[in-house]
């Protein structure tokens, strides 16, 4: 059996046992993908770094996987950063602790150079973890301070009163999910994507980037001064009908294709470049570990924080259902 297959079948087994270790988490991540317009986009991520992988097979199948027992470093961190949020129900932390378990399992077992290939796809898993609500009440704000002057330009009496227009002859509330918070998030993730494949220097990927983040915002501000527009002009109810189909599937795909074509001209590397030179990372590396060793800590890192957990469970102590004062004189009047 080639080392390659072997190391695919221990990282396999490896990432299926965390996965039901952590099943509950899972279904929370699964429930908010399919759920949640804001994280719908979390459904392509898997399939995109699969692909990314993918794309890397030729390069990859240079090197040569080894176990590495320094990757358990990462394994456990995410594993701290679970146990954290478990111990606080804070649901971020758990499912990034999850990720970050996933990830470094994949650097123990297939070794330090085969991870450095995989960098970026490892990287952009961190996309999978929803995140980024809170960017929804700036955004708001933003939406507002473009929509105003745009409705003064066209002539429709507009006055605000924090995230509520009142223009013409309705009212308005620029409302979290007109925000354009969810395509923003959306936009990052497609913005590190595009920024990784079609472009070399960091110059020129850090300003798409900023392009990405600044031209669905903008372009949200107009969609929702065109909405007020268009029911001043009809009704209200024409209005957000027409608002809800563009909004829904029209919108973002305008946007993804305005950044395309503003990067378009500037796009410096070729689509047949290779993700990675793998001359430059074979090399031996230190601390190299057995395969069988390098799975059995794996394991044994991730079962010991779900165990932790359940230990300081096992020690808390249930509240009692009523208060009822001491009776004890000396208690009183101690507290007098």
């Amino acid at each position: 059996m080639t080392a390659w297959r072997r190391h695919g079948i221990a990282l396999a087994v490896v990432a299926v046992l965390i996965l039901l270790t952590f099943r509950s988490d899972v279904a929370d991540l699964a429930h908010i993908w399919w759920t949640s317009t804001t994280f719908g986009h979390c459904l392509f991520i898997g399939p995109v770094i699969a692909w990314l992988v993918w794309q890397r097979r030729a390069e990859l199948a240079q090197l040569t996987p080894t176990g590495w027992w320094p990757g358990l470093a990462l394994v456990a961190i995410g594993g701290f950063g679970w146990l954290m949020g478990d111990a606080a129900s804070v649901g971020f932390a758990r499912q990034l602790g999850l990720i970050m378990m996933l990830q470094g399992a994949v650097v123990t077992i297939l070794g330090p150079n085969v991870a450095r290939g995989l960098l970026f796809p490892l990287a952009y898993a961190f996309f999978l973890v929803p995140f980024g609500e809170g960017l929804e009440p700036p955004l708001q704000t933003v939406t507002v301070a473009i929509v105003m002057p745009l409705l003064h330009f066209v002539g429709v009496p507009a006055v605000v009163d924090g995230v509520l227009i009142h223009a013409g002859r309705y009212y308005f509330e620029v409302a979290e999910a007109c925000s354009g918070s969810k395509f923003v998030i959306a936009m990052v993730a497609f913005g590190v994507l595009v920024a990784n494949l079609c472009f070399v220097t960091w110059q020129r990927r850090t300003v798409f980037l900023v392009v990405s983040v600044v031209v669905p915002v903008i372009a949200n501000g107009f969609r929702a001064f065109g909405t007020i527009w268009a029911a001043d002009l009809t009704s209200v109810e024409a209005a957000t009908g027409i608002d809800h189909i563009v909004y829904g599937w029209v919108f973002f795909a305008l946007v993804m294709a305005g950044v395309l074509a503003i990067g378009w001209r500037w796009f410096d590397r070729a689509p047949d470049d290779s993700a990675f030179d793998p001359a430059k990372l074979q090399v031996t590396p230190r601390h190299r570990t057995d395969l069988a060793i390098a799975t059995a800590l794996a394991l044994a890192t991730v079962a010991a924080f779900p165990a932790w957990s359940a230990a300081i469970a096992s020690r808390a102590q249930p509240l009692p259902r009523a208060y009822r004062p001491s009776r004890d004189p000396r208690l009183a009047s101690r507290s007098r």
